[in-house]
């Protein structure tokens, strides 16, 4: 798989993560903040526009890590990462880069996006499903490969460690590693659950049963309706099983599944020829100490001095 021209979708909240876990924290500022997230994600910005050479980037944030509508379905969503004040349990080091990954986005002039009371990945979706040509989606979460396609063609670049190794994902590459059609990952996430979102699955349906019937019955849907008819050839305990869980296979997929119609603002996404403040930039890489990646940015993007 070579490079492939389009649009380039940004989790940035799943790459400063990678990047702060990454780059060593003994990498500050010349005040002594750590920047190990913020270097290490323009870096990595720099290393895939430079690798891709997309027309179009859009970094997408969380306005909402854990979204009503999700909770309200199943509680338990996200709930074991729920900070004492009630936001988000994030290491006291990476809170404080935030701000300076938004401000750094904004002077360089890459489109920021982000939408009240949904989740990056609803962002990511909905410009997917807007997109008419290919889409190259970076993440280190596997609960993108829902979004994978062939056809038009949609990929996730995979972070696999750190935030250099990148790995592409495409159909194949989710058939081969779950044993499931290319397209089937949210059915067969909403079966086998996710303790690190706090989704519970089907009890007693582990990751190779999930895997096995998605297979045989094509979609969760399908599934459903064979348990609800003939059976289909499940037996009585499988039968049982999703019986017992019918409640929770009612709401899942709403929660499972990003969204692909949220209300996302228009923005242009062209790559910027030149900063958007060039001054505001220069001194966020004085503050910050940011001299080396800002450069290698600019030269990714092929900025003139």
């Amino acid at each position: 798989m070579g490079a492939m021209p389009g649009l380039m979708i940004l989790d940035t909240p799943s790459l400063y993560f990678r990047a702060f876990y990454g780059v060593p924290e003994s990498v500050t500022a010349p005040d002594g903040m750590p920047v190990n997230a913020v270097r290490g994600l323009v870096d990595m910005i720099a290393m895939l526009v430079r690798d891709h050479s997309p027309d179009e980037l859009a970094a997408c944030m969380d306005a909402d890590w854990r979204p009503a509508f999700r909770v309200t379905a199943i509680p338990s969503y996200k709930a074991h990462r729920v900070a004492a004040d009630g936001g988000e349990e994030i290491p006291d080091t990476l809170a404080p880069q935030v701000p300076v990954i938004e401000q750094v986005l904004d002077a360089a002039g890459l489109a920021r996006l982000e939408v009240a009371g949904y989740e990056a990945d609803d962002v990511i979706g909905t410009l997917t499903a807007r997109s008419a040509g290919g889409v190259d989606i970076v993440t280190g979460d596997r609960d993108l490969f829902q979004l994978v396609d062939d056809v038009r063609p949609v990929r996730v670049l995979y972070t696999v460690r750190g935030v250099k190794n990148v790995q592409p994902v495409d159909e194949a590459a989710v058939a081969e590693r779950y044993g499931i059609p290319g397209r089937a990952y949210a059915d067969f996430a909403v079966l086998r659950g996710d303790p690190s979102d706090g989704l519970p699955g089907v009890p007693g349906v582990g990751e190779k049963t999930a895997a096995a019937l998605i297979t045989r019955f094509g979609s969760l849907t399908a599934l459903l309706a064979a348990a609800d008819g003939d059976g289909g050839g499940l037996t009585a305990a499988q039968r049982a099983k999703l019986a017992a869980a019918r409640d929770y296979l009612a709401v899942a997929p709403e929660v499972v599944r990003v969204a692909a119609d949220a209300p996302v603002p228009e923005m242009d996404l062209v790559l910027p020829v030149k900063p958007r403040d060039p001054g505001a930039l220069e001194a966020l890489g004085t503050r910050y100490g940011l001299g080396g990646p800002l450069k290698r940015l600019a030269a990714a993007l092929s900025w003139q001095d």
